[in-house]
């Protein structure tokens, strides 16, 4: 496959200029590692002299959701411990019979599982975190499993609780141990983040309580109220660690690493798990929007504005972050720059 660097280049200048994000970084690669990355912009409005780096450090996101969950269930499935297809109240003391005893992994993965819709943690259950996980996993379904593809936080926040409940293992153990860890991915991590870290991170939006944009403190209030770690939010990442991450999903029988994680899970991952039902959904996965069979091009993106593709079929994976959040919560203009720079970097 080809790429225009050039085009690339413009493509994100012109976000800078039209402050979609104050800056961003982009790499794409294939099995062997990066072919192309770059810069532009600058870190943080408010010091202007400041460049946007490679090293720069990322508020991840909806990422943890991949970097953080998929990884540490994976290497749970691999190695046996979970069945996606056993309904949770079978093994799972805390939800037996409670409505999502009835749920599977399978379904929290595609987002079928039909629970709540809900996301305000704080304003359902309070702020203590053990009244918080007891609410999230004793709530009502609002619909039958596998009935409808429904995105929700819930579905990545109730496997984040089930991966700590199998490995017995809080979760920002579990993928340092599992994933991060064996892949060298040493600048990757749940937040708040310590000082030096903060100070090369992107900062994200206002923080109405002290007027200042968040820095190496996670953007998502559940993140924040469940003390920085969760399924749902709260992992700082960088373009390096990315950049393993993705190159070891291509070729992870090859790689000299070895994440807990392999090419079961991958493969099973990257295929339509939800049928007929729409939108089609892999394992947290899903087809990057425009794309075609034939590139088999599949997506996860954070809020911040965050976000990384993979194609097995052309061997290519390619990375987008920036931190488009410190500007505005629209999604539109951002929206229109990641899917030409999934054109440019497919077709």
């Amino acid at each position: 496959m080809t790429y225009d660097r050039d085009r690339i280049e413009a493509l994100l200048d012109e976000g800078v200029r039209d402050k979609v994000y104050p800056g961003a970084v982009w790499a794409l690669g294939d099995a062997t590692g990066i072919l192309a990355q770059g810069t532009t912009g600058i870190l943080d409005p408010d010091e202007p002299d400041v460049p946007m780096r490679t090293d720069t450090v990322f508020d991840a996101a909806s990422l943890t959701k991949i970097l953080a969950v998929w990884s540490s269930v994976g290497a749970l499935y691999e190695d046996g411990t979970l069945d996606l297809d056993q309904p949770l109240g079978s093994f799972w003391q805390e939800v037996t019979g409670h409505p999502l005893g009835a749920v599977t992994a399978r379904h929290l993965l595609t987002h079928t599982a039909g629970v709540p819709l809900r996301a305000q943690l704080k304003n359902l259950y309070g702020t203590n975190p053990n009244d918080i996980r007891r609410g999230v996993l004793h709530e009502p379904l609002h619909r039958s499993p596998g009935e409808a593809v429904e995105y929700t936080d819930r579905a990545a926040l109730i496997l984040g609780y089930l991966a700590e409940h199998l490995a017995d293992q809080p979760l920002d153990q579990l993928a340092t141990a599992r994933t991060w860890h064996p892949l060298g991915m040493t600048g990757t991590r749940f937040g708040p983040l310590p000082a030096d870290l903060a100070a090369r991170c992107a900062p994200t939006e206002l923080d109405q309580d002290t007027d200042t944009h968040l820095k190496g403190v996670a953007h998502d209030f559940s993140a924040r109220l469940l003390g920085g770690v969760c399924g749902i939010a709260g992992v700082f990442t960088v373009l390096d660690d990315l950049a393993a991450f993705l190159r070891y999903m291509l070729a992870p029988a090859a790689s000299q690493f070895r994440a807990g994680f392999g090419s079961e899970w991958i493969t099973r991952s990257l295929t339509i798990q939800t049928g007929r039902l729409q939108p089609a959904r892999g394992l947290f996965w899903h087809p990057a929007p425009g794309t075609t069979a034939d590139e088999n091009a599949w997506v996860h993106y954070g809020f911040t504005g965050t976000g990384m593709w993979i194609s097995p079929t052309n061997d290519r994976w390619a990375v987008l972050l920036t931190n488009k959040l410190y500007y505005t919560r629209d999604r539109g203009p951002l929206a229109e720059i990641r899917n030409t720079f999934r054109e440019l970097v497919f077709t």
